[in-house]
């Protein structure tokens, strides 16, 4: 377990999932290849997992917003796009982004009861102090029969290992932004939601081989091949290190 501080673009030393590390890298989140570059590829499947909406004036909840990167891969299915986020300098780019913004913590968001067709988290849980109780506030604001989607880390050995002492020594992955100790058990989650009315699926995901090598090639060695495409988030067998969840809440 790391028990060191990060240092982000900045140079401040900060501990390991401090949030103030967002806003040292603002300007990072619309870079594609930047240090948020897995995040717009998890986002646009994530985005995949929300069918169009079925009502006029359907609202998608989008917890941990960060700078609004899930807005594009939801144009046209017809939501309006709320977006949840504690930090201001990421809340201003979602604005720019068409993302109606709410400053506050996802464990007590400012929305009635009910109100939302679909709640997304994505890569929020493993940030936060009690994911449980953000789980039950997602759950609060989805309307019977609304869509909880979700993708987090796996509370493993091998999650710890390929998301921290690997995954944080890639090119542009920042230092210190996951805390290990944070990371979210599938099966506590299933039964939290469970217990929250909501009745999640999960299944493994990561990025398909050939498109990261690509990607690590290109930024390891820049100037070497095409641009290529980013690579895609793929189903695979095994939930231990990453996952997504989704799943309808009973009427």
């Amino acid at each position: 377990m790391r028990d060191v501080g990060s240092i982000p673009s900045s140079g401040r030393l900060l501990p390991p999932n401090d949030p103030r590390q967002y806003d040292d890298l603002a300007g990072e989140w619309w870079r594609p290849d930047g240090a948020f570059a897995m995040l717009h590829w998890l986002a646009r499947a994530r985005a995949a997992l929300v069918p169009p909406a079925t009502r006029s004036g359907a609202l998608l909840v989008d917890l941990g917003c960060g700078a609004g990167l899930l807005a594009p891969h939801l144009t046209g299915k017809g939501y309006r796009h709320v977006g949840v986020d504690l930090t201001r300098s990421a809340l201003e780019q979602a604005a720019a982004h068409g993302v109606s913004v709410v400053h506050a913590d996802a464990t007590a968001v400012p929305l009635a009861d009910g109100c939302a067709d679909v709640v997304a988290a994505g890569e929020l849980l493993e940030h936060v102090p009690d994911w449980r109780r953000v789980v039950a506030e997602a759950c609060r604001l989805l309307r019977p029969g609304g869509l909880l989607v979700l993708d987090t880390l796996n509370d493993t050995a091998l999650s710890r290992l390929v998301a921290v002492h690997v995954g944080e020594r890639l090119p542009t992955v920042p230092r210190g932004i996951h805390d290990p100790r944070l990371f979210v058990d599938h099966r506590e989650l299933l039964a939290e939601c469970r217990r929250h009315g909501v009745d999640l699926r999960v299944r493994g995901v990561r990025p398909e081989v050939a498109g990261l090598v690509g990607w690590l090639t290109r930024r390891m060695l820049p100037g070497v091949g095409p641009a290529g495409r980013p690579p895609r988030i793929v189903p695979t067998w095994s939930t231990a290190v990453l996952y997504q969840g989704r799943g309808v809440r009973r009427g």
